[in-house]
């Protein structure tokens, strides 16, 4: 991996924590670790809310995991979307749903409710928001309130990540080749129509 930022080297009590956790759950530190350490606060902070929301139970894991590796599809964040099929993995999601998210719109592996939170994670990540009153009004009386708030701020928190690790030229570190995961469908190519 080439960064933006060339990564930082971990060092003091807090980051041997870091490094201890980081190769517990991944077998090694994670290049993108050293880039985020050149502001410790800022990495404290997005791994703090991002460790929270894991916590979060109102709406049903698999759609927010599939929203997410939507959005990481969507931007071309290769590192959300390796490390979120990585995280599936290790949750006992669907692996053949969750290997599907890059063509998910050809698949057919996916319900009807999954295609409709696919279709809202790619509307908000769309420039202008694409999301429309009956995009939601479809997922309210699915979902009910709580769960589609919680489905929004996943794909929210989503956005920041995917587009922050585009920004800085984070790519996938291969959580999931590591772990013996078949690779990931290769999204389609969008031709422009002219």
């Amino acid at each position: 991996m080439t960064t933006r930022v060339p990564a930082k080297e971990i060092t003091g009590l807090y980051g041997a924590l870091v490094k201890t956790f980081a190769t517990k759950m991944f077998g090694s530190v994670p290049e993108s670790l050293g880039v985020m350490w050149h502001n410790v606060p800022v990495m404290k902070s997005s791994m703090g809310f991002g460790q929270k929301l894991q916590k979060w139970d109102a709406c049903d894991e698999s759609l927010k995991s599939y929203a997410h590796m939507a959005v990481a599809s969507y931007v071309g964040c290769s590192w959300c979307l390796d490390f979120n099929y990585f995280m599936a993995n290790n949750k006992g999601l669907d692996m053949t749903k969750a290997r599907e998210i890059p063509r998910w719109r050809e698949a057919d592996v996916f319900t009807p409710l999954e295609r409709e939170v696919l279709a809202y994670a790619e509307a908000m990540t769309t420039t202008p928001i694409g999301v429309t009153d009956e995009m939601v009004a479809s997922l309210l009386s699915q979902l009910g309130p709580a769960a589609l708030v919680e489905l929004t701020s996943v794909i929210g928190f989503a956005n920041m990540t995917t587009r922050g690790n585009v920004a800085l030229g984070i790519e996938s570190e291969g959580f999931a080749a590591a772990c013996g995961l078949k690779p990931l469908a290769e999204r389609p190519v969008v031709r422009s129509v002219s």
